[in-house]
């Protein structure tokens, strides 16, 4: 085999649905939106978030562009504050939105252990380990008394969404504790309570409830798992699902959006549904552009009795047309994730695959009930 040969080797696919060719080919896209000093921005000259920063840096380091990977994650430590925050929005490395956001400085946890299962090296994690530390700690220090934590210090409420995939990452950092022999007693407490405020006391949460996230994030970060994921996935299937195309970002307009989508495909894949996850991913790739980028969405048209319907997320997109005019390395990157952990079933995974479905994580946390009269236990089955 040649040298590119065994590259290609090493990447995930899925017969029929991307080859290991096209993998690497949406991973370079992504490459190819990256900053001089390693953020990843959404799209070239939008703004970075850290969070799908950390996705784009895990697709990359899947899809063979190690070095983009690691340029990725050494830029994170330049931007956190003493607080242990990450800045919510940096636009061209200026920071436009200062605030800390909970689930933006956690989600590095996610993509250290990452890189630990796919490259092994102890080296990488202690470097990058104060950061991951920092970051967790200011964390856990937004909980509320009901388990949920703070978007921000300055904003009053929890989101859904983003603690669900704060679980997920506190299971990622108590694993990267466990390795490097540095224990973190309290964010195992600090999971518990917010398993249990998520399993719980949904309706303490801010709603956003016409958010599709909102539906299958307690199920994508772990913390709903067997017969109690499945009825949640079934509650609103036909509200956000659309056959042929991916799901609704939001339940109000028909937009399709392909990072939701995939999304939706781990979070099935996680409670053993692979089928329909390869379904949902399959059902996107028409999202898929040319240097195998992808667009964020698909504005369709709907005919009601005999008046057409023509609107998009805003209410005033023409129909079947990509919306926003873009494509973005958080849609590619779900994609490449999305194709990863279907290939452990359907074709080739890389060692990091079940980084969604948790397998490789430090144990659930106990549930830990406040004060309150709800039902408690743990009804996760592991």
């Amino acid at each position: 085999m040649t040298e590119s040969e065994i590259a290609l080797a090493k990447l995930p696919y899925v017969d029929g649905l991307l080859t290991a060719e096209q993998v690497a080919e949406t991973a370079a896209s992504i490459a190819a939106m990256q900053e001089d000093c390693g953020s990843v921005p959404w799209t070239v000259g939008e703004h970075t978030d850290v969070w799908n920063h950390v996705e784009a840096a895990m697709a990359m380091l899947v899809g063979g562009q190690v070095t983009a990977a690691e340029r990725a994650y050494a830029w994170i430590p330049t931007i956190q504050r003493a607080d242990g925050s990450l800045p919510m929005k940096i636009v061209g490395g200026e920071v436009v939105d200062a605030r800390g956001e909970v689930n933006m400085s956690a989600y590095f946890a996610v993509g250290l252990w990452h890189h630990w299962l796919v490259r092994r090296d102890i080296g990488f994690v202690q470097r990058y380990w104060p950061t991951v530390r920092a970051a967790l700690d200011f964390v856990v220090s937004l909980q509320e008394a009901f388990g949920g934590i703070r978007w921000t210090p300055v904003d009053d409420f929890c989101l859904l969404t983003g603690c669900s995939s704060i679980y997920h990452s506190l299971r990622a950092g108590v694993a990267l504790a466990d390795l490097l022999d540095d224990p973190q007693p309290e964010w195992e407490l600090a999971g518990g309570r917010l398993a249990h405020a998520i399993r719980h006391h949904r309706d303490l949460f801010a709603d956003k409830s016409t958010f599709s996230m909102d539906w299958y994030y307690p199920v994508l970060g772990g913390i709903v798992r067997g017969d109690d994921a499945r009825e949640l996935l079934r509650s609103r299937w036909d509200e956000f699902v659309v056959p042929g195309l991916g799901i609704h970002c939001v339940d109000t307009n028909p937009w399709v959006t392909g990072a939701e989508t995939c999304e939706l495909a781990m979070a099935l894949d996680a409670i053993g549904d692979h089928a329909t996850a390869l379904t949902l991913v399959r059902d996107m790739q028409h999202l898929r552009a040319e240097n195998g980028e992808y667009w964020t969405g698909w504005v369709y048209g709907e005919t009601r009795g005999s008046d057409e319907v023509v609107y998009g997320p805003t209410g005033a997109e023409p129909r079947n047309v990509h919306w926003p005019d873009e494509r973005t390395t958080y849609t590619a990157a779900a994609v490449v994730l999305a194709v990863d952990a279907l290939g452990e079933t359907y074709g080739h995974a890389t060692p990091g695959s079940g980084i969604m479905r948790g397998t490789s994580l430090a144990p659930h946390f106990e549930e830990l009930a406040l004060e309150c009269d709800c039902p408690s236990g743990d009804r996760v089955s592991s």
